[in-house]
């Protein structure tokens, strides 16, 4: 058995040492600060020459959509990592790829906006990525990490989750947690699939005909009303069964809790730290993490919300998943936001003192 030695890395040094280990065939993207670490390490490690995974650096975000969305078509498991505005340039390849059910997988380290903006962290993409961002009805599954190790584990369960649903998948992650160093266990070497085996699980694919079988035609349009109605019913059924299976969370001290944070990503961690600073006050709060933005865990905040007296959402952003909160609470009870902005990351006292005021005290 490998062993598995504990090490220290940024969590974006994590993403690409996952993508190696977790059997990629190729990463395509474009540097962009702060998510550039992903492809410079990749170039440092040099994968090709151990694997045989393909890196390349393209011309730009819209060339290294496109790039996934071939290597897609051929049942390869391909990724491409940006930040904020790079990620708004691969909107109409990811809407094709989601219309076409491709799988591939896309890394978001956010940045703060709107336009360039700046580089210094936020979580204002959530919108984009959980109301799926490009045109058409359609979803894209979203995993928020909250620590460096879930970087480096999200990448499999991405691909695993883009493969048996054939949607795109995204890691929505910050520059805080791309940045930050922390102990991390990297999960264990997983070959590439043979050509044999990628026929197998995507026969879908288009790696070349053999045989009898028809050509495979991979797209996204259709000029007939009634057969592209069709295949949109389809699309919502499969995100119906994706609502139903694949809804992960985590939940912490919410039993006895009077107050529920509910946060993701790094926010998640400054909330866990306003919870404890709360609790020594005599205030009982407990902390809800979503860790699928999409699908939202609407049903689990409607359960956790009997019996309590209020909900604060702390976002790095202006309030965008409050209103997820709030659909799934129905008016139940208060939900209050909490957000900073420009790239500014709010401390656990900011959020003590808020819950006190709009919550609380009213």
């Amino acid at each position: 058995m490998e062993e598995r030695e504990v090490t220290l890395m940024k969590g974006n040094e994590a993403i690409a040492h996952a993508a190696i280990r977790c059997g990629a065939d190729g990463y395509f993207g474009y540097p962009i600060t702060p998510q550039s670490e992903i492809i410079e390490t990749l170039a440092l490690l040099k994968p090709w020459e151990t694997t045989g995974m393909v890196v390349l650096q393209a011309e730009s975000e819209i060339a290294s959509i496109n790039m996934i969305y071939g290597g897609a078509g051929a049942g390869k498991r391909v990724l491409t990592s940006s930040s904020s505005p790079g990620l708004a340039l691969m909107q109409e390849g990811i809407s094709y790829m989601a219309g076409a059910e491709l799988p591939g997988v896309f890394i978001n380290v956010q940045r703060g906006g709107p336009g360039l903006g700046t580089i210094q962290p936020s979580q204002s993409d959530y919108f984009q990525a959980t109301r799926g961002g490009g045109n058409g009805d359609y979803y894209v599954i979203v995993l928020a990490p909250n620590s460096v190790q879930e970087m480096a584990d999200f990448v499999d369960l991405a691909f695993e989750l883009a493969f048996k649903y054939r949607n795109p998948a995204m890691i929505l992650s910050d520059g805080v947690i791309g940045q930050m160093m922390e102990k991390i266990v990297l999960p264990p070497m997983k070959p590439r699939r043979t050509e044999e085996e990628i026929k197998k699980e995507c026969p879908w694919a288009t790696m070349g005909r053999s045989g009898m079988r028809n050509p495979n035609i991979i797209t996204s349009l259709e000029l007939k009303s009634e057969v592209m109605e069709q295949r949109n019913l389809h699309l919502q059924k499969k995100y119906q069964t994706i609502c139903e299976q694949e809804v992960r969370f985590e939940e912490t001290s919410c039993e006895d809790a009077d107050y529920i944070i509910v946060s993701f990503g790094s926010a998640a961690r400054i909330g866990e730290k306003a919870m404890e600073l709360a609790r020594e006050q005599g205030i009982k709060v407990g902390l809800f993490r979503p860790i699928t933005l999409w699908p939202f865990p609407s049903k689990r905040i409607v359960e956790l919300s009997a019996g309590k007296k209020g909900i604060l959402v702390s976002e790095i952003n202006a309030g965008q998943m409050i209103e997820d909160v709030r659909l799934a609470v129905n008016g139940a009870l208060p939900v209050e936001h909490y957000g900073r902005l420009g790239g500014i990351v709010p401390d656990p006292e900011e959020i003590v003192e808020v819950l006190k005021e709009k919550l609380i005290k009213k």
